[in-house]
This record gives C-alpha cells, structure tokens and sequence, in this order.
C-alpha cells in the first residue's frame, strides 16, 4: 500500500510539472499541423504520427521529406539521424532508475521522451520514480498530438493565404532553437552559417540535380554534423565539468 501510494504521490507531481510542457507543445504542434496538412495527411494520420513519434524536429523532417516524394528509405535514415539523440538521453535515463526497475518501466519511460521531459526527469532528487515521468507524458503527449490535429484541421478551413503565414510559424521556432546557442558559440554560429550556405548551393548547382530532396538533406546532415564533430570535439574536461554539474543536481 505504501509502494501504491508513494507511486501516486510522483504520478501526481509529474502531472503538475508537465502541465507547462504540455501547454507549450499544444501550441508549437499546431505550426506542425499545418506542415502535416501541407505534406497531404489527414487529421487522423498527423495525430498518430505526434503521438508515437513526439519530436518536433523529427516529424518536420519526415513531412518534408514525404511533400518533397521521398522514399520510404530516405525518411527512415532521415529520422534516425534527427531522433538519434533520445537513444542516448533514454539510456542516461535508465542510469537514474532504481536497479530493480523491471524492463517494461525502462521502455516505457523511453518512448515519450523528450528534451523537456528528459530535464524534468533528470533534475530529481535521488533515484528516479517512473511514475513521476508517466505523469509528466500524461500531459505533454496530448498535447502535442492534440495541437498536431488542431493544425491539421485549422489548415483544411482556414483561407490558404492565413495556412501559408502560418507555415511561417514552424520556422520561427527552430530559429527560437538555434539563435540562443549560436549567440553563445561562434562554433555553433558558424556550423549553422554553413548549413544555410550548403542548403542553398546544392539547390541552385545543377550537378546535384539528380539527387532527390530527402537525399540531399541527409548527406548535408552527415557531412556538416560529421565535419563540425572532427573539427571541434567536446573537450573531455569540459564534458566532465558538465556531467559534474548536472550530477550535482540531481543529488
């Protein structure tokens, strides 16, 4: 009975912490809808597209490549590159669980996870309970599903001219993603300086015009994150400072 009400008791604070979360995904997803409509999904396609892949920038990959006529291949490849980085944030995770956690709460507590529930989760005192992250989920994933049908919906009503505007919206937040940390790094400015360039050479230099859409953003990606990855490596004591930090936080 103890156990059953300790696991309550964090089910309850998950839900009061990610109720933010869910609220600011409801509204980013919304933007993505109308990328989802723009690709030809339908309402109910888009919302089970958010809720088993909650990633905003994996989902905008995939609707790009499928409007552009991908193949099944290339967004496959494409979303493994844009998701990897929760394969490692589950298993850092699964580090904060408790020893005996069964198999099934590490899986699930890795499904949903994402940037936001990844620091809420990993900022707790001591060992993690699961149920505080399954409450958190609770919130944030319908809303993001949610906010993906709302846009989708919004798209298929609205003037053309209003969904076009609101197109925009999506790009304005990956600029929100991008700009703080390219103003803190230069490195980072200037991998993003070059990806703009590259993006928009490959598009206009006859040469690549055999190659398609999808095609040309995976080998940008593999090229520019493998080169800025050679050239300027994490320094492992800087690494060991942050991992540092962050252990102290959650102690």
């Amino acid at each position: 009975m103890l156990h059953n009400n300790l696991n309550a008791a964090q089910f309850r604070r998950g839900l009061r912490d990610g109720v933010p979360i869910g609220l600011g995904y409801f509204a980013v997803a919304f933007t993505l809808g109308i990328a989802a409509k723009n690709a030809g999904f339908t309402a109910g396609q888009a919302t089970l597209t958010s809720f088993l892949i909650n990633a905003s920038a994996g989902e905008f990959a995939g609707f790009t490549l499928i409007a552009a006529g991908a193949s099944y291949l290339e967004v496959a490849v494409m979303e493994l590159i844009a998701n990897a980085r929760y394969l490692l944030m589950s298993c850092s995770l699964s580090q904060k669980l408790p020893p005996e956690t069964p198999l099934r709460h590490r899986l699930l507590v890795a499904f949903d996870l994402t940037d936001e529930i990844f620091a809420i989760s990993v900022v707790r005192p001591g060992a993690l309970n699961p149920w505080y992250t399954y409450g958190a989920v609770t919130v944030a994933l319908p809303g993001w599903s949610l906010g993906t049908c709302l846009g989708v919906v919004m798209g298929n009503v609205l003037p053309a001219r209003l969904v076009c505007a609101l197109s925009v919206g999506l790009y304005g937040m990956f600029l929100a993603i991008i700009v703080p940390p390219a103003r803190q790094s230069r490195i980072v400015a200037g991998v993003v300086l070059a990806s703009m360039a590259a993006s928009f050479a490959v598009s206009r230099i006859h040469w690549f015009d055999g190659i398609s859409s999808g095609m040309k953003i995976i080998l940008l990606t593999l090229v520019i994150a493998g080169a800025a990855a050679v050239l300027f490596p994490v320094q492992e004591g800087a690494a060991g400072t942050q991992s540092g930090q962050e252990g102290g936080a959650t102690q």
